[in-house]
């Protein structure tokens, strides 16, 4: 039983190992602690009141008023110049009032429709930085891996070049090789450790912007998973028909599109007659010195027509009219951008699987040849020093490009996926 129970932690700990050097564990880790992320969640929630404050223009509004005041007169005359005894009135006032607008040219519901239609923006600009976050953290986990392998073969290439002048020096003093050809090995050794410190500085510089992405540690790279996937259409067609449906940036004008109808339709209702109504009562005390105290209550209709405000009315409908054929000519803009954007995003992802796919043949042929000039080398024959030396250079080269074709392949999925709007925490595989 003993042994169940610790069979079944060490399970537990190494499936939370797995799971913690995932790309999914560093995006949501990103998703919760990105600043600007958190930044746009704030504003939402402020776009969201603006439902509550604009919806109030339909309620009634209530108001409580009171005031108190003292007066002392003196050296009081009447008309025959005879003084008068000094006097004092307090006197104090309570007011409640009642007010409900009834019409204003259906402006508090252009204004309420707008607020809705801001919210919806809010919560498509939240999206997008969720995307793009999503996108530089993918970008962020395979680079990391890219120049941590990058680091590896450098490092794997100057430990090949060492044992070379060390194999090349033996040879030397045996007048197998000549002197040119240890100078050729000790050449690209030198070469190699250049490039090894290179590679060191890059490594250092991805972990630095994957801690800034993620505001998470880099991890060990040996454990990161390099498995995952989207759903993406299969034809470029495909592609564009859902972008044009989901692709954030085209919702977002079309909603500013929108937005500007109602602000139009806004400034066009202040030109129209409004209407309210006025219910007051008041309570008054030590009114005059004839009357102690009063109640009064009172109803009010106001009906308001602007006619002339020095053009300022006309003015403000003419500003916004040219708003709304502004955001008209953005939102064919974006619409064509979009067709641009996405066809690219599909050029991109169709030759990265290419390009994937030929140096990882690329990659096979060199790593072949190579065994086979090093065996050829090694038993001292006819392969020079310089045909090895460039052996492994092609096999360095492959080995790299092999391994950024895998990172850019990844990428470009990703890329696609923001462009048709379907990036998601849980889209991905």
């Amino acid at each position: 039983m003993k042994k169940v129970i610790l069979v079944l932690i060490l399970f537990s700990i190494f499936s939370n190992l797995h799971a913690e050097d995932n790309l999914k564990f560093y995006i949501e880790k990103a998703l919760k602690n990105n600043l600007q992320l958190n930044a746009e969640r704030k504003n939402f929630e402020s776009a969201k009141q603006n439902k509550n404050i604009s919806r109030s223009e339909f309620l009634p509004s209530v108001t409580i008023s009171g005031d108190q005041s003292s007066s002392t007169s003196t050296n009081r005359t009447n008309q025959s110049g005879a003084s008068l005894i000094d006097s004092n009135l307090d006197s104090e006032s309570k007011t409640f009032s009642v007010e409900q607008q009834i019409f204003s040219g259906f402006k508090g519901l252009n204004t309420f429709k707008k607020s809705e239609l801001e919210t919806q923006k809010a919560n498509l600009l939240l999206k997008k930085v969720e995307q793009q976050t999503i996108l530089n953290t993918t970008s962020a986990y395979f680079d990391l891996i890219f120049k941590s392998k990058s680091e590896k073969f450098n490092l794997s290439n100057v430990n090949l070049f060492e044992r070379q002048v060390e194999s090349d020096s033996a040879r030397l003093q045996k007048g197998e090789i000549t002197l040119t050809d240890l100078a050729q090995s000790e050449s690209s050794l030198a070469g190699a450790t250049a490039d090894f410190i290179n590679a060191k500085t890059e490594l250092l510089t991805s972990k630095t912007n994957f801690e800034r992405v993620t505001r998470e540690k880099a991890p060990d790279t040996e454990n990161l998973n390099e498995k995952i996937s989207l759903i993406l259409p299969e034809t470029l067609d495909a592609s564009i028909e859902l972008a044009n449906l989901n692709n954030i940036d085209l919702l977002i004008s079309q909603l500013d599109y929108e937005i500007a109808i109602k602000d139009l339709n806004i400034e066009r209702a202040r030109l129209s007659p409004s209407a309210k109504i006025n219910y007051s009562k008041s309570e008054n005390k030590d009114l005059s010195s004839t009357i102690d105290e009063t109640d009064q209550e009172m109803v009010k209709a106001t009906i308001t027509w602007p006619i002339i405000k020095g053009g300022e009315n006309i003015s403000s409908v003419k500003k916004s009219s040219f708003n709304k054929q502004r955001y008209q000519l953005m939102l064919q803009d974006t619409k064509n951008k979009i067709i641009t954007e996405t066809t690219n995003s599909w050029s991109n992802y169709q030759s990265s699987k290419s390009v994937l796919k030929a140096t990882r043949a690329q990659l096979k042929a060199a790593e072949i040849a190579n065994e086979g000039i090093t065996l050829e080398y090694d038993s001292g024959n006819t392969r020079t020093t310089l045909e090895l030396i460039q052996s492994r250079s092609l096999l360095l080269d492959a080995r790299i490009a092999s391994a950024k074709a895998e990172k850019d392949f990844i990428v470009s999925q990703f890329e696609i996926a923001k462009k048709l709007g379907s990036l998601s925490i849980k889209s991905l595989k």
